[in-house]
């Protein structure tokens, strides 16, 4: 066996990035929440080639003090935690202070950044782990990050990507997580110079929930109603008729943060239990809002699996607030049936009309068919004479 060594940083870097960095929409998901914990109002993010040779995210936060460049891209650095006690009360999307490290390791990045109230700031490249030095720069307040041809310096991981479309839409799908856990954030999304959505800061829940899923949805929606206390619930689950063949458009928010979790799930089924068939799922939107120390995200590396400390409430509060809401509208079950099929008369003994059925034609008796004559083809010539005698006889 090889003796025990220390692993080189530029290896470090590369396999944390493996934990967090599977994809683009890896990186705009940790840029995005980034930039909201930045105070940000208004983000602008562009792709090119589905995010693999581009990623662009412009924000207008607080921005980035010009001496505090260099501990963008380094290890554990953060503004978002101070001791050990502060991982039980976390309030911000990100906290693990390895983000920007981890997107170095393997793309070309660059930080452009000023900060408020600052007459210049200052910008920042790191390619591939490689720091530059810093120098002035004259942009707006905020920050401007560049993340160029991901996985440049890691080939084997760039042939598991998926067609451009593919990626595309697991990059849209973080941003239309984040709008929707945010609805003051004006959001604009372009790609390969098109733009693909934007979301005002004064479009509410519902407009969202329209821009993203469509108008069916939309007016599909039944109300939540919410629940006052230390641990509150609010949002939309839809029409039962709106069901779909699987669970991806269930929604479920915690202090802002979109995260999974078998357990409310499948409250959320079992609030619908009666109203949708076997297979099919409901819709939902729904949003937990409870005491940082109730809960803790740092479970998963990409922070979207969480623990509560009382999943069982949880439960049963997910489940009453639904099933009342649904109580409240007086749904049934409902049967699609065929227009081609006749509505029912009111007599119920009264038979359809005449035209209603088809004249069936006559039955033809099967044709006679001869009987082919017996042979002896297959018999011996000394058994057909014993034969014949035995008839005359």
């Amino acid at each position: 066996m090889p003796r025990i060594r220390q692993l080189p940083p530029s290896v470090v870097t590369k396999i944390a990035a493996g934990e967090v960095i599977e994809r683009p929409a890896s990186v705009v998901k940790e840029l995005l929440e980034n930039s909201v914990d930045a105070g940000a109002t208004r983000i602008d993010i562009e792709l090119e080639q589905g995010g693999t040779e581009l990623i662009r995210v412009v924000d207008d936060g607080h921005g980035i003090e010009p001496a505090d460049l260099p501990l963008v891209f380094a290890s554990h650095a953060t503004s978002k935690l101070k001791d050990a006690d502060d991982r039980c009360r976390i309030g911000t999307l990100g906290f693990r202070g390895e983000a920007m490290a981890s997107i170095s390791g393997v793309a070309r990045v660059t930080v452009q950044s000023r900060a408020a109230g600052q007459a210049t700031g200052a910008e920042l490249s790191c390619y591939g782990g490689d720091l530059g030095e810093v120098r002035p720069w004259n942009g707006a307040a905020g920050t401007r990050v560049e993340v160029r041809h991901l996985f440049f310096n890691t080939p084997v991981r760039k042939k598991f990507l998926r067609a451009i479309s593919t990626e595309l839409g697991h990059a849209v799908e973080t941003v239309t997580r984040l709008a929707l856990g945010n609805p003051a954030l004006h959001l604009v999304i372009r790609h390969n110079g098109r733009l693909v959505h934007e979301i005002p800061a004064d479009a509410g829940l519902i407009e969202r929930i329209g821009l993203f899923f469509g108008k069916d949805i939309r007016d599909a929606l039944i109300e939540v109603p919410g629940e006052v206390g230390p641990v509150s619930l609010s949002g939309f689950v839809a029409d039962p008729a709106c069901d779909r063949g699987n669970a991806r458009l269930q929604y479920l928010f915690v202090n802002g943060r979109c995260v999974r979790d078998r357990s409310l799930g499948h409250a959320l089924q079992e609030a619908f239990r009666g109203l949708l068939m076997s297979g099919r799922y409901a819709i939902g939107f729904l949003f937990l809002q409870m005491p940082p120390d109730q809960v803790d995200v740092n479970v998963h590396p990409t922070k979207s699996e969480v623990r509560f400390r009382d999943s069982q409430a949880l439960y049963h509060l997910v489940r009453g607030a639904v099933k009342r809401a649904l109580l409240a509208r007086n749904l049934v079950p409902r049967l699609q049936v065929p227009e081609s099929v006749p509505e029912p008369t009111a007599n119920a003994t009264e038979l359809p009309p005449a035209s209603m059925y088809q004249a069936m034609p006559e039955p033809t008796p099967p044709a006679t068919v001869a009987s082919p004559p017996p042979t002896n083809s297959g018999l011996r010539t000394h058994d057909s004479g014993l034969a014949a005698a035995s008839l005359r006889s």
